[in-house]
């Protein structure tokens, strides 16, 4: 029993495993994780060291060199960059990728603890993996008019964060701004002195003044009784009534020496929300989390939950929204696609049940897709669904000439009586016959996803993703075509079918473009120079295209928002920076496009070493009809500088902005300095931000050297502290709780503690003058002013120090508005790269998107090479002749230029995606030349006296009409994407164009330019080692069936 015999046997259970096959993929695409991004390790753990307030340069050498050293003996470690500011440090450790992450941030830990008792006393130490779920998936803001802060930041942190954390897939809510209550005991240092007390006095009487404790058990009247020694303070009255000291005099309690008063903690941050103070509440998902579901569930908790009256919730960024509009511009894309391609089909075989048969094998791969991405633990994501969109032209072209070789058969075979034996057999017969050539184009399409597997980095990360939807899609297709087209087209084409496809015309134009085929493919034949005259336009308008093309690394998106990070100048008071971002928020509210925004001063949205002078936004759009994205930034941005000149600002969406803090990658462009003397590395700095800030397109200029505020620094003398009778510690104990505070104990209310601090009065630590005189107490008891042991100046800030792989280097950091990436480094080498530029033993790096770009364009070229290998080695299995496989492969290398000149009338960049399509064109145009091939080795087979030209001449006659058909159908299911319909879309749009401008030129080139190079070569499909007209065995028996 041969394949089509058994096919014909077991056709409905065929029929209803690949129905089965449909359905499965229907009901895990309810169950497959929806994200923003592919699943992906990035190869990064952050460590974040806080040491109090010490010097960063002291900082640096007793925290940060340590820890380096610790890390840099991880295996596996690729690059060590840290940066240092005043008590804090961050220091970025790169692997490998493809290590195993789980393991190496483990690594990290125990290299980073086994140094803690080294480091100075209290330092805090905590590491974090650098993945997608960094930043938030949903946010909201909660603000009031008429709720004080503290309430509404009780509300956040112990009504809604623990409504949110059982969320099934959130990681962890965070609670930002806001207010918390405090008790503050104001001493009066006049009254403490008079009663012979000290600030410690107060600390020690409030430390043990407060609390419960279990002091025994005992039995009463059958039962066991837990004996407690309370004395647990309640408020502000038993805070006062504390006794300090008692003698036969008098007592002596806190109320009288100090004030109690409920106030709040301090803090050096300021978060808001459309210009009101706010707490904000960020939901992030767990990895692999279904963002979409989470989203809908959070919004649905919200909706139960009562809030307070006059207390107002407002979600300003919601990440699914994104996904589920890309989601619905791929579905629109794909359905746009499908009726167009459907349209194509239906026009040249004017047959409605041939058309269904073709257009019915797209939702039934397309689900089978998603069967196979949910057993391989993958996701819906902005890849995955891209790929699928851009692999339903290639589906449908699978069908459309496997069904179009069936009815061109089934037309010449002339066959017998409607469902006779002889009918099916010539379906069943024709669609073996079709198995060699669907089997190689098939395969010349899928093995092109072969090298990305090994492709690494950013590209690798993301791209892996849509290679493998699409390589999966194609596989299931072929089986598709090859199995269920056959057996549908035998059940449903009737003797009817047949005949009307025989008696109908293919169309005027169809047939005369057949006719002027047959007279001008003879001429080129005998004169192939002819071709010179279509090739090299071609060629020297692809070669002017390569030049004026720009390039980038990933696509432009409109995600609907973006981050605006801010800086004003170093040592800038909080309520100064203050000021001058309300002016900003008056920018963003008369931006008609902006519809909400939210604000962190002393803090990011990312998390990182942040300064009371600096921040962001993250500013919410309007949904569409409306400017572009990048239009409102540039408007913003240029408003900002004119208006608040104080202010340094950088824009980015929030796409570009987190994959710049997964990779440590901050911005499209670097230059990284390299000099171990700082005054010079500043002036370095400083020079190279200032030449590349004249380049045209370059915006958001920064020198790398962020200097932290003044301190005022208080010079402790040895001498003066021996004669006073105390040494360093005791006084720096009493200025650590007469300048800052000191929390001596905490009260429990309801569901948290609220901390009572001791404090001077603040109209006596508001000056540096304030500050020499604030008493100190002695051992002894005797009370001094602090200028007796201690002299005080300002001291100028201490810039952040950053190092890699431990040597010090500052990195001038820029963005680019309305230039390509690759045209703008050109202009920024010729910059750095004059003469003298640097001085001697000093060098410098590129880094930033563009170090990024030059790694996926070098790994995207090998795979464009390889992908070229293997293409070449798949056709020398299936013919065994050099030229033929030359001829064949020079098709693909000719339509190359096209993709450049599609890619330079697009006005798109030369991107990673658009080297995917360039990449897929290479399978694409193979796919078609087999199946010319296939119809010449079938004319040879059956006509064994026909002349090689003439072969070629019919060949292209008959296939015309299956290419021309796959080809615009290819074009059409490829238009929305290649025009950015829906938000999210045009991440796939550059390769879009790629194909489609491939495409644009297959037709000739397959038809016209390859038979002509293959008689110009001397080629022949003949040979004695090799028959190339024995075909398979599948389709011997099917020619014995017939």
């Amino acid at each position: 029993m041969n394949v089509s015999q058994w096919l014909q046997r077991h056709r409905r259970s065929v029929l209803f495993l690949l129905a089965l096959l449909a359905a499965g993929g229907v009901m895990a695409a309810f169950k497959l994780p929806v994200g923003l991004f592919p699943n992906v390790d990035f190869p990064r753990v952050v460590v974040s060291a806080d040491a109090g307030d010490r010097p960063s340069r002291q900082m640096m050498l007793q925290v940060t060199y340590p820890l380096e050293q610790a890390v840099r003996r991880v295996p596996g470690v690729v690059d060590v960059r840290s940066t240092t500011s005043r008590g804090t440090a961050d220091i970025s450790v790169s692997f490998h990728w493809g290590t195993d992450m789980n393991v190496a941030a483990v690594q990290v830990n125990e290299a980073v603890t086994q140094k803690l008792p080294q480091l100075p006393p209290g330092t805090i130490l905590s590491s974090k993996r650098m993945d997608p779920t960094v930043d938030p998936i949903i946010a909201y803001s909660l603000t009031s008019n008429t709720v004080p802060l503290t309430r509404i930041y009780d509300l956040a942190q112990f009504q809604l964060r623990p409504l949110l954390s059982s969320i099934n897939g959130v990681g962890r809510v965070q609670v930002q701004g806001g207010e918390q209550e405090e008790y503050h005991v104001i001493v009066d240092p006049a009254k403490l002195q008079a009663d012979g007390l000290s600030l410690g006095d107060v600390e020690r009487t409030l430390a043990t003044g407060n609390g419960v404790q279990a002091v025994g058990k005992l039995e009463d009247r059958y039962k066991l009784l837990l004996a407690l020694a309370d004395s647990r303070l309640r408020g502000a009255a038993q805070i006062g009534d504390l006794v300090l000291r008692a003698t036969p005099t008098g007592v002596v309690r806190v109320r009288d020496v100090a004030v109690v008063t409920r106030s709040t903690v301090p803090q050096w941050i300021r978060v808001t929300a459309d210009g009101h103070n706010a707490v904000l509440l960020n939901i992030y998902q767990q990895p692999g989390g279904n963002s979409v579901q989470i989203a809908r569930m959070v919004r649905q908790a919200l909706a139960r939950y009562k809030l307070p009256p006059g207390v107002k919730l407002a979600n300003w960024y919601d990440q699914s929204t994104l996904v589920v509009a890309s989601a619905a511009s791929v579905r629109d894309a794909i359905l746009i696609g499908v009726v167009l391609a459907g349209l194509v089909l239906l026009l040249f075989l004017r047959s409605f049940k041939i058309t269904l048969i073709a257009m019915i094998t797209v939702p039934a791969v397309l689900a089978a897709t998603v069967v196979l991405l949910y057993a391989l633990g993958m996701s819906f994501n902005i890849m995955t669904l891209g790929g699928m969109a851009a692999a339903v032209g290639l589906v449908i072209d699978d069908a459309i000439v496997m069904s179009e070789h069936i009815v061109r058969r089934l037309g010449e075979s002339h066959t017998g009586e409607e469902g006779g034996t002889a009918r099916r057999s010539g379906v069943m017969h024709a669609a073996m016959e079709f198995f060699r050539p669907l089997a190689g184009s098939s395969a010349s399409t899928v093995i092109i996803f072969v090298p990305l597997a090994f492709l690494s980095g950013v590209t690798g990360a993301f791209f892996k993703a849509l290679a493998l939807t699409m390589a999966a899609a194609l596989v299931i297709s072929f089986f598709v075509s090859w199995l269920a087209v056959p057996l549908l087209a035998d059940r449903f084409i009737t003797r009817r079918d047949v005949e009307k496809e025989q008696q109908r015309e293919h169309g005027r134009l169809l047939s005369a473009f057949q006719r002027g085929y047959g007279r001008l493919l003879p001429a080129l034949l005998r004169r192939p120079a002819l071709l010179l005259v279509g090739l090299v336009p071609l060629l020297v308008v692809g070669w002017i295209a390569y030049h004026h093309v720009g390039s980038g690394f990933m696509p432009h998106m409109d995600e609907g928002g973006f981050i605006l990070d801010y800086r004003s100048p170093p040592g800038t008071s909080l309520t100064e920076t203050n000021r001058l971002l309300t002016q900003v928020e008056s920018i963003l509210r008369q931006t008609p496009e902006v519809q909400t925004w939210s604000r962190r001063t002393g803090a990011q949205l990312g998390g990182g070493i942040t300064e009371a002078n600096e921040g962001d936004f993250f500013v919410r759009l309007k949904p569409p009809p409306r400017k572009p994205i990048d239009q409102v930034m540039e408007a913003v941005r240029q408003r900002i500088e004119t208006q608040v000149p104080g202010l340094k600002i950088e824009m980015a969406q929030l796409m570009e902005d987190l994959i710049g803090d997964l990779t440590a990658v901050p911005q499209p462009v670097e230059i990284k300095i390299f000099d171990d003397n700082p005054r010079q590395l500043t002036q370095l700095a400083d020079k190279t931000a200032a030449g590349i800030a004249k380049i045209p397109g370059i915006v958001d200029v920064k020198s790398g050297i962020k200097p932290a505020g003044d301190a005022l620094n208080i010079r402790l003398d040895p001498t003066r502290m021996a004669l006073q009778g105390v040494d360093a510690q005791q006084v720096q104990a009493q200025l650590a709780a007469l300048i800052g505070g000191s929390v001596a104990t905490q009260i429990e209310q309801g569901p948290k503690m609220v901390g009572v601090r001791v404090w001077d009065a603040p109209d006596l630590r508001q000056t540096p003058e304030d500050i020499a005189a604030l008493p100190l107490r002695a051992p002894d008891g005797h009370v001094f002013a602090l200028r007796e042991v201690a002299n005080i100046n300002i001291l100028t800030g201490q810039p952040e120090i950053t190092r890699e792989n431990l040597k010090r280097m500052a990195a001038v950091t820029a963005r680019i508005s309305g230039r390509d990436l690759g045209s703008t480094i050109v202009a920024v080498k010729h910059v750095i790269d004059a003469p003298n530029y640097y001085p001697e033993g000093v060098y410098t790096r590129l880094g930033g998107l563009y170090k990024q770009q030059q790694i996926a364009f070098k790994g995207l070229l090998q795979v464009l090479v390889a992908a070229v290998l293997l293409v070449f080695f798949l056709l020398l299995f299936l013919y065994e002749r050099f030229k033929v496989a030359l001829a064949i492969l020079a098709m693909p290398l000719a339509a190359l230029p096209a993709v450049f000149i599609g890619l330079w009338i697009s006005g798109i960049e030369l991107n990673i995606s658009a080297m995917m399509g360039m990449t897929m064109i290479v399978g694409i145009v193979t796919e078609v030349a087999i199946f010319y091939f296939s119809e010449v080795q079938e004319l040879q087979q059956a006509h064994p006296d026909i002349s090689l030209d003439a072969a070629l001449v019919q060949a292209g006659i008959n296939r015309m009409r299956p290419i021309a058909m796959t080809t615009l159908a290819a074009i059409l299911t490829l238009a929305p994407l290649a025009l950015a319909i829906g938000q999210g879309s045009a991440m796939q749009q550059p390769l879009a164009v790629a194909i489609i401008a491939g495409l644009a030129v297959q037709l000739p080139l397959v038809l016209l330019l390859m038979p002509a190079l293959f008689k110009l070569l001397g080629g022949s499909l003949a040979s004695e080692d090799n028959d190339p007209t024995a075909i398979d065995e599948v389709t011997t028996d099917a020619h014995s069936a017939g």
